[in-house]
């Protein structure tokens, strides 16, 4: 009967980067496994306590921070202390391929540096599980692929032309009712241009370039009257 199998990624020390620890949790869930994620900044007692409440067949560590030969042999400690050491430690992180054999020296199982694949992570977990056990893993099945293509992706649709995306009846009543905004706009832009124009005519004018002209008055009866009213100016 198979049985899946519980790992806890935990992630121990002051190191606050876990996309990686993510990635790996994500990818043992979808191989079939019962994954417990235990957040950042945790301690090697926390870890240990949460491997003993969720019963995990598997301790896996991700560490970045540099400290992985004073982690690693503290949480491998502990574990043998409380009575699960003879569950699997593994994990991976930032480690020189001489500190994973002095760990492996200690028990610590097989560690997986920057670029490992997830698929060869699940392989090694099984394989411990299977010599360890003697039980048949879970293994999910592979997504199933799809036995037909439907005839929209077989054959698309031609893309419409421009003349026939828009009918002329719909481009007849766009233009009927066009926005005020757009009117708006045309006619501020005008009143605009003819203040231009004057602006510059007057300053033009005051330069002396070209002086205004002077429309002579018409000399009406009226007018007549009045200049005859008016009292000489004494010099």
């Amino acid at each position: 009967m198979q049985r899946k199998i519980r790992v806890l990624v935990g992630k121990p020390g002051l190191d606050g980067h876990d996309r990686g620890a993510k990635v790996v949790a994500a990818a043992l869930r979808d191989a079939g496994m019962e994954v417990i994620y235990t957040g950042l900044h945790q301690t090697p007692d926390q870890i240990v306590e949460a491997a003993i409440q969720e019963d995990v067949d598997v301790v896996a560590l991700s560490v970045l921070s540099g400290a992985h030969m004073t982690l690693f042999p503290e949480v491998l400690s502990q574990m043998r202390d409380r009575g699960i050491g003879d569950r699997l430690l593994s994990g991976g992180g930032i480690i020189p391929p001489d500190d994973m054999k002095t760990l492996a020296e200690m028990g610590v199982g097989k560690l997986f540096g920057p670029g490992s694949s997830t698929q060869d992570i699940a392989q090694e977990i099984r394989r411990w599980f299977k010599e360890t056990t003697g039980e048949e893993p879970f293994v999910a099945p592979a997504p199933a692929m799809p036995t037909h293509v439907p005839m929209e992706v077989d054959a698309p649709a031609p893309r419409a032309t421009r003349a026939s995306a828009a009918p002329k009846a719909a481009r007849t009543v766009t233009r009927k009712h066009a926005p005020k905004r757009a009117a708006k706009r045309v006619t501020k832009t005008a009143t605009k241009r003819a203040t231009k124009k004057r602006t510059a005519k007057r300053a033009t004018a005051r330069a002396g370039r070209a002086p205004a002209r002077k429309t002579a008055r018409r000399a009406t009866p009226a007018r007549k009257a009045r200049t005859a009213r008016k009292p000489a100016r004494r010099r």
